[in-house]
């Protein structure tokens, strides 16, 4: 099945396992990255957390909210990797489906808190990772 998902590189018919597998690995890489870096700058990211929700309805709930945030991300980027590797040996999807879903589900509640406090400018840089996951999400899901 390795030789076969690799002539992507030499058939075209094959661009939607490409996209998949380049997709995958972009959700993986983005998610790992950003989850780990909270997991491991944990105290850094929260103080920051706290005093840009400080005057938000979000205030009291920050330190939970960034647990659910960094259990949503690092389990997107775990989900994506492996399913990105289940895809190159087997061709399923699935795994990697599931990592999109989790960073859709991610990249939504990070553009909810931007928009509680009022950082539009954070918001709209979501938008292009918000479209990324969901294209993603299509591409894993209805082209599997």
């Amino acid at each position: 099945m390795l030789l076969d998902i690799l002539s992507f590189f030499t058939e075209p018919k094959e661009a939607k396992l490409f996209l998949q597998m380049i997709c995958s690995l972009f959700l993986a890489i983005l998610f790992i990255q950003s989850g780990f870096n909270k997991v491991f700058r944990w105290d850094e990211n929260s103080s920051w957390l706290i005093d840009h929700f400080k005057d938000s309805y979000l205030e009291k709930a920050v330190t939970s909210l960034l647990v659910i945030v960094t259990v949503f991300e690092v389990a997107a980027g775990v989900f994506s990797a492996i399913g990105l590797i289940i895809l190159l040996i087997t061709g399923d999807a699935k795994y990697a489906y599931i990592g999109s879903v989790l960073a859709t589900i991610n990249i939504t509640m990070l553009f909810f808190g931007q928009r509680v406090v009022k950082d539009y400018v954070g918001a709209a840089n979501l938008v292009a990772y918000f479209i990324l996951c969901v294209i993603t999400t299509y591409i894993l899901g209805s082209l599997a």
